[in-house]
């Protein structure tokens, strides 16, 4: 009788331990849940609006032509003709003047068009005029042109290249001041006649190197950087 009895004692005594991991499993459960739930929700408090989408692992084959802008360094070539070869500026109107053309629109231009434009131009003076233009310093339409406001250590306006990430615009500007809320940064994009912003974690990217922070740039895109409240 007393083995029976202590054999029921400790079927119970289980059943009870049992129970107990149970409901021990099912505390730690609701508490990870609920440490999720404030994790998630504090993240969401830190920027509002719609995260960057990551760096493309696949470059795009074709990119646009370079299109020339006021500030751009422009070298002539007149083939056989060194005399009306030459090197401008393209001055703040947009126009150029080289030997035997003046004032030539260059601004809006690819290269190859305004080659094409200064042969035809030539063509009163030279026979079968083979002209090449080439871009030796790089500053594009102002449109085109990437720009980084707000706590980095050099805010300006970059020319835009093709393939250019954040991360690559972020070192032409010197990175960020030691008072940016870089994680609440912002790209200003004008897609279609319509503003577009998205949030880009700058800090998570510069400081802790978090690549998946990195983003694609588009040429125009605007990067503001907040500073920090605190």
């Amino acid at each position: 009788m007393s083995l029976g009895i202590l054999a029921r004692g400790s079927y119970l005594g289980g059943i009870d331990m049992n129970s107990r991991f149970s409901v021990g499993r099912s505390v730690a459960r609701i508490v990870l849940a609920i440490a999720a739930a404030g994790l998630v929700a504090l993240g969401g408090c830190t920027a509002n609006g719609p995260k960057a989408s990551p760096v493309s692992m696949s470059a795009t084959a074709d990119t646009a032509n370079y299109v020339i802008g006021p500030g751009d360094s422009l070298q002539i070539s007149v083939w056989r003709s060194p005399e009306l070869s030459t090197t401008v500026p393209v001055r703040p109107d947009g126009r150029i003047s080289t030997p035997l053309v003046e004032d030539i629109v260059a601004a809006g231009r690819t290269p190859a068009e305004l080659g094409r434009e200064i042969e035809g131009r030539l063509k009163k003076f030279v026979s079968d005029p083979i002209v090449t233009v080439i871009v030796s310093s790089f500053v594009g339409p102002y449109n085109q042109q990437i720009r980084i406001v707000g706590e980095a250590v050099a805010p300006k306006a970059i020319p835009y290249k093709a393939h250019m990430t954040v991360l690559d615009a972020m070192i032409e500007a010197g990175g960020l001041t030691a008072y940016a809320a870089g994680n609440r940064a912002k790209i200003v994009r004008n897609t279609g006649g319509h503003e577009e912003t998205s949030i880009v974690r700058l800090t998570d990217l510069l400081k802790d190197g978090d690549m998946s922070a990195n983003t694609d740039l588009q040429p125009g895109d605007v990067i503001i950087i907040p500073q920090s409240f605190f």
